[in-house]
């Protein structure tokens, strides 16, 4: 049975944010591996190996999918520092594996989708 992750924090309309960011990573700040906003992360499928809590499971979630830090940590809404210590717990547990993405080899890019790059356009315009 997969377990219901909530979309975001915890929040109280009055109180604010339940859980302080830096509380779901024991108050480390530094990554114990290397990663960047741009490094895209992705989860193995492997068993993890060591005890995560839940914000564990919801980068691990996040990352079924190649995936930017930067991203994970924007789905996430906590800085990208914890997101980074979190990723750091999972890689040494062999739950996601990071790599950077490689940019298009030389003399070789994809056209662009016109009919996209109108969207977009149209969508602009009506907010001019």
């Amino acid at each position: 049975m997969t377990p219901v992750l909530p979309d975001g924090p915890l929040v109280d309309e009055a109180a604010g944010r339940l859980v302080r960011p830096y509380t779901v990573s024991d108050g480390r700040t530094r990554a114990t591996s290397h990663f960047t906003l741009v490094t895209m992360v992705r989860a193995t499928g492997a068993q993890t190996h060591g005890a995560f809590g839940l914000e564990h499971a919801q980068v691990l979630a996040l990352c079924e999918r190649p995936v930017s830090v930067a991203e994970v940590a924007a789905r996430m809404q906590v800085p990208a520092a914890v997101v980074k210590v979190l990723l750091s717990d999972l890689a040494e547990g062999g739950a996601v594996v990071a790599g950077d993405a490689h940019p298009a080899s030389p003399g070789h890019y994809a056209r662009p989708d016109r009919d996209l790059l109108e969207a977009v356009r149209d969508g602009l315009l009506k907010r001019l």
